[in-house]
């Protein structure tokens, strides 16, 4: 069996604001191609986490190297060229843009534009119509096409998480990283939402990292999980031996879980 490589690599982050500790001593290695979980009670440093692998923090202390390269200071933007996307927890669309528009604007990350072409639209050109095509082929991908027209307001929740990641995946990512998908989801959508995970990890090649707190996500579709409290790794694991551990029982799962599990 031919071991997969690390694709994104955590050495020792500690994140501090003021006198809080977000993050301690934070150290993982994702393994290429796999669909990881990051979970703990809230507050716990999740987002975080998520936070200083994407730009959004610079950590206080420790790297994070993606592809061996290391990406620790670099911007939201940066990060994204080298070919990291996420969604967020609280839903961040163009609201007042259609849904076409939405993957759009993500396809830009990927398409050089000279400098004098900047300040001017790009309607009918060549490159337009590429990006347009694109954008149409990943809102088919989402089960969206249909509504391209619309106003990505007017979506349904659900819908509205799944335009996010169109738009995520619109920037050509190869790791995702999925801020609480399930999030207002019912029984039925979330067991689409498994499907579709894994779907999009092998249509589009990627490595997927999630935080999530419904459970029957993250122990159906996770091979591997993390387990944070307050800002500490307290465990990882496999799905089995996360549900096993006394550790996350008492500070995340609780009783009650273990007996409906």
């Amino acid at each position: 069996m031919v071991e997969r490589e690390t694709v994104l690599e955590t050495r020792n982050v500690t994140m501090r604001f003021g006198g809080l500790t977000a993050l301690h001593d934070f150290s993982i290695r994702v393994l290429r191609g796999s669909i990881v979980g990051l979970i703990g009670p809230n507050g716990a440093g999740k987002t975080t986490c998520f936070n200083v692998m994407t730009g959004f923090y610079a950590p206080t202390e420790g790297k994070v190297l993606f592809e061996g390269r290391d990406l620790t200071g670099k911007g939201p933007h940066q990060v994204c060229r080298e070919g990291i996307a996420r969604t967020f927890q609280n839903i961040r669309l163009f609201s007042n843009e259609t849904v076409l528009q939405n993957v759009m604007i993500g396809c830009h990350v990927r398409t050089p534009l000279r400098w004098w072409e900047a300040p001017f639209p790009c309607s009918g050109t060549r490159k337009e119509r590429e990006i347009r095509e694109k954008a149409m082929t990943l809102l088919e991908e989402v089960e969206l096409a249909r509504l391209a027209d619309e106003c990505a307001a007017s979506l349904p929740y659900g819908a509205q998480r799944r335009l996010e990641i169109a738009r995520a995946l619109a920037t050509e990512p190869r790791f995702l990283l999925l801020d609480e998908p399930a999030a207002g989801m019912n029984p039925q959508e979330t067991q689409k939402l498994m499907a579709f995970i894994r779907h999009i990890r092998d249509r589009f090649n990627l490595t997927v990292m999630l935080i999530e707190h419904d459970m029957r996500v993250v122990m159906g579709v996770c091979e591997h999980i993390w387990v944070l409290d307050y800002g500490v790794l307290i465990a990882e694991g496999a799905p089995r031996e996360i549900q096993a551990d006394p550790r996350v029982i008492e500070a995340y799962l609780g009783e009650e879980y273990i007996a409906d599990a």
